[in-house]
């Protein structure tokens, strides 16, 4: 997995960054004043995107954190099996297999269009074109 180091301070809601070596969605960022002697601090939760799992993390607003680099594509439907989907992205005409999130499913049908992210080796879809 590629990443990249971006001072805390440029995280916002929403963005993913790599807490305990997991892709995590940043849930709720707090920033708290800086003391008499001490730096602001910046408190981090998230919720791991693969697992689901919640992390909280403390940081000085100086530290910096590791952000990985999502690569998103778009990609045609080929089969659909349960709530898996096979995709053929549509710039390297490769074939691969992601899961159908929960609101997504019974919408997909074969030949549509949606774009999709990778994050470590797995694949998500996120939209439906």
């Amino acid at each position: 997995m590629e990443t990249e180091i971006l001072p805390i301070n440029e995280i916002k809601k929403g963005e993913a960054i790599v807490l305990d070596g997991r892709v995590c969605k940043v849930t709720d960022i707090a920033v708290s004043a800086p003391g008499k002697h001490g730096h602001a601090k910046v408190r981090v939760e998230a919720v791991g995107i693969i697992d689901g799992k919640k992390r909280s993390i403390v940081f000085s607003a100086e530290d910096r954190i590791e952000v990985p680099k999502i690569v998103k594509r778009s990609a045609q439907v080929l089969s659909i099996n349960n709530n898996k989907a096979q995709l053929m992205d549509l710039e390297s005409y490769e074939t691969i297999e992601a899961e159908i999130p929960e609101e997504l499913i019974g919408k997909i049908k074969e030949g549509d269009e949606v774009s999709y992210s990778q994050i470590e080796n797995i694949y998500l879809i996120r939209s439906l074109k």
